[in-house]
């Protein structure tokens, strides 16, 4: 198990635009997304970013059957995207409240697309094709999100929609502490 740290908001690495993956199926893709998903899953995550460990390379993974800090998300499947294309499938718009690895212990209200179509690439370079909307949406376009050097607040457009989780959630804070690791998308 290969728990990497976090960035976190502030440092630079976060905010540049990621490469694109040239070379699928090579041991060191296999060894990137192994410690992406050991670390998602060790801050209990819904998903995360290669550059969120320092990676400058096109790669989010996502997904989870359920979660304790989204449990009325249904489940989205654990998904490794390479070098991904985002389409919007209308202009209809859902603001609802995000988390995130790199913004530890803070929650915003953030406005993302309903639905859309996203593409990419798997760990062996077949390609994906979906179209989601809802949760798996948000999650997709809040990684994806990473890969330009775009955290979540640098998408509220009213700091009054930013806070505390423990301020805003205190039900979080009455949770054991296993079930409430720093919130993340």
């Amino acid at each position: 198990m290969a728990v990497k740290e976090v960035l976190k908001m502030g440092d630079p690495r976060l905010y540049r635009v990621a490469e694109p993956v040239k070379a699928f199926a090579t041991a060191e893709l296999y060894e990137l997304v192994s410690d992406l998903f050991d670390t998602m899953r060790a801050q209990q995550g819904v998903g995360i970013a290669a550059p969120q460990i320092g990676v400058n390379l096109q790669v989010v993974i996502f997904g989870f059957q359920q979660n304790a800090r989204y449990p009325e998300a249904p489940p989205v499947p654990e998904t490794v995207l390479i070098n991904p294309t985002l389409t919007p499938l209308s202009a209809e718009m859902e603001e609802d409240w995000e988390g995130c690895l790199s913004v530890p212990g803070l929650r915003g209200r953030v406005q993302r697309h309903k639905a859309l179509r996203y593409t990419g690439f798997d760990l062996e370079g077949r390609l994906i094709d979906r179209s989601v909307d809802g949760f798996h949406a948000r999650v997709v376009q809040h990684e994806c999100d990473h890969l330009n050097g775009v955290l979540y607040p640098l998408r509220i457009d009213d700091l009054h929609k930013l806070g505390y989780t423990d301020v805003l959630f205190p039900e979080y804070a009455r949770r054991p502490q296993h079930e409430t690791a720093e919130d993340g998308q």
